[in-house]
């Protein structure tokens, strides 16, 4: 069986909120799903960077510096490195042209992030959220959100 994850982090992948803006935040986004017996959402505090992936739903990644595509094969064997763990750092040398770039800077075909906080509601049976959605996310949450969908 397949699932859908929809998950909202913190523009910056270091920030952390509170327990009293998690609360908030996590009741915004459960009025903003259908409610049934599939749809679960998890509120997390990672100790470190935490990859927060598209799944399957990853076409492409491109270098910022030289345009070139990244092999997604480097890509899935940086995870495995990091999934026990965790990133330490966000700065990498990318394999196509060898620049410094960051994690977070790649040019992700179906986003990806990093995160130290995460809300991610599990088939929640709707695909992104809108505009206005989001800016309600984020105030609650008193930072700027990124959105990522996963099919995994």
């Amino acid at each position: 069986m397949s699932d859908d994850v929809l998950s909202v982090i913190p523009a910056d992948p270091r920030w952390q909120p509170d327990q009293a803006a998690a609360d908030r935040t996590a009741a915004v986004v459960a009025g903003l799903v259908p409610r049934d017996e599939d749809v679960d959402i998890d509120v997390t505090w990672h100790e470190t960077l935490t990859v927060v992936d598209c799944g399957q739903n990853l076409e492409r990644i491109g270098c910022p510096q030289c345009g070139a595509s990244i092999d997604t094969e480097w890509w899935a064997d940086l995870l495995e490195a990091h999934c026990e763990s965790g990133f330490a750092t966000l700065a990498v040398e990318v394999p196509c042209c060898g620049a410094q770039s960051s994690l977070d800077s790649l040019d992700y075909d179906w986003p990806c992030g990093f995160a130290r906080f995460e809300i991610a509601v599990w088939n929640p049976e709707r695909a992104w959220l809108t505009d206005e959605e989001l800016t309600a996310v984020a105030d609650a949450l008193g930072h700027p959100v990124r959105q990522i969908l996963a099919h995994i």
